[in-house]
């Protein structure tokens, strides 16, 4: 690798970028960051939520689907935006490096990861279709997958089938939602698993029921049946992670996952239209990328007809062409936003509004709550029925008294409510009281 190869190199990771540099580029981030606590930057809860422009007549329980940009967001989209529309050439040239190394540095803390080791890209979408569609499986290897995940991950796994022949399986992780437990699906996919398995693809939460799956025990599971394996049969464990990041407390080292697939435009607040993938440096050779990437290195490695073998596959695996930089150059601030009130403090005013939730549907005669009441098989949806309604009847009843729900997008529809940072236990209490009156409408 050259020394300019290198220093390209260097900067995308942030390991040149010096505390210095970076206040200079950035300043308003790094200005007395070590003394804002979460009670200096957020006197309480409605503090916080003051940072969002959500209109204060709604209760917001579908706030997972696309996020509202609170302020520091809003602000940085604004900023590069205005430097874009200046001087579009002469802004991106000055700032494109060190932003994403910026980006990349925040998503690698909050992960607790290594920034080299992920992958920028648009959606959750755009990641599983990036990262299934350019698996190397050798003859005779499959992809095993469950029945209950997303249309995004369905579709991605049977159009690499399609296009390629390979092997893909779906199995069910779980008989009844009533009855289901850790260990069932733990024993579920363990049994699921054959001599042919090489990527096991799930979802984590998931958005059809509300349920958790228990990625570590999962994983825990995989390693065994790894320890007898040699490398080019090692079981890859693949989880979309969308409905987890940004509600879990985790580090991505103890979760023992291979690869995470995730937006950043849910839960954690990010910039509409961005997300990552991150891959563990021995998982990420399996990967092929099927779009080229602008990386600076990897560019003038092509104009000098050089060799890409050195470069880490993650580099090839953040598509090129042209983004919205203004809203890419963004995502760090929404990283700081959850550090600064804390990932323990974010997990547990979740939990807390979910319980207040779930305990009040399940106390109603007329409704059929479907999430698992437990914490340690659900985190931010809740999925329901009422009695002699369908979920759309429902959303559409509660949106006229300025309650935003939705309908799960799948061939079981459910209704679904997602409590999140947004929400007080009031906005929590409101709502259960207009779905106990449901029942005469």
């Amino acid at each position: 690798m050259d020394a300019i190869g290198r220093r390209g190199f260097l900067v995308r990771t942030g390991l040149v970028l010096g505390a210095t540099v970076l206040a200079n580029a950035y300043p308003h981030a790094f200005a007395d960051q070590e003394s804002q606590s979460p009670q200096s930057r957020f006197k309480n809860w409605d503090d916080l939520r003051a940072q969002f422009p959500l209109s204060p007549q709604l209760i917001h329980l579908a706030a997972f689907f696309l996020a509202s940009h609170p302020t520091p967001v809003r602000e940085a989209i604004e900023r590069h935006r205005a430097g874009l529309d200046a001087d579009p050439i002469g802004y991106w040239q000055e700032q494109e490096e060190k932003q994403e190394a910026r980006v990349l540095r925040a998503a690698a803390d909050y992960l607790s990861v290594e920034p080299i080791d992920i992958a920028l890209t648009d959606s959750t979408t755009m990641g599983l279709g990036l990262l299934y569609g350019g698996l190397a499986l050798r003859k005779g290897q499959e992809i095993l997958t469950t029945i209950h995940d997303h249309y995004s991950t369905e579709i991605s796994l049977r159009l690499r089938a399609e296009r390629t022949g390979g092997a893909v399986r779906q199995i069910a992780l779980y008989r009844s939602l009533r009855t289901v437990s850790r260990d069932e699906i733990v024993d579920s996919l363990r049994k699921g698993v054959t001599p042919a398995t090489r990527i096991v693809a799930v979802t984590w939460v998931h958005s059809s029921t509300g349920l958790k799956l228990p990625i570590q025990e999962m994983a825990q599971a995989i390693q065994s049946i790894n320890r007898s394996r040699g490398e080019q049969d090692r079981i890859i464990f693949c989880v979309d992670g969308v409905h987890a990041l940004g509600v879990e407390d985790f580090g991505l080292r103890e979760l023992g996952c291979d690869f995470l697939i995730a937006g950043t435009h849910k839960w954690m607040f990010g910039p509409r239209g961005t997300g990552l993938v991150w891959g563990h440096p021995k998982a990420w050779p399996i990967a092929q990328a099927t779009i080229p990437t602008f990386n600076t290195q990897a560019y003038e490695l092509w104009m000098k007809n050089g060799s890409s073998k050195d470069l880490p596959q993650s580099i090839y695996m953040t598509p090129g062409g042209f983004h919205s930089f203004e809203h890419r150059w963004a995502l760090d601030e929404a990283f700081t936003f959850h550090q600064t009130i804390g990932k323990s403090n974010v997990t547990q005013r979740i939990y807390e509004l979910n319980q207040q939730l779930k305990q009040g549907l399940a106390a109603m005669p007329h409704v059929t709550l479907h999430t698992p009441l437990s914490q340690d098989l659900s985190a931010g949806i809740v999925c329901f029925e009422a009695a002699g309604m369908t979920p759309r009847q429902i959303v559409t009843k509660l949106r006229q008294r300025k309650i935003v729900g939705s309908v799960t997008p799948y061939a079981t529809q459910y209704a679904r409510l997602a409590p999140s940072l947004l929400n007080s236990p009031q906005d929590i209490e409101t709502t259960l009281e207009e779905i106990r009156n449901l029942r005469s409408s």
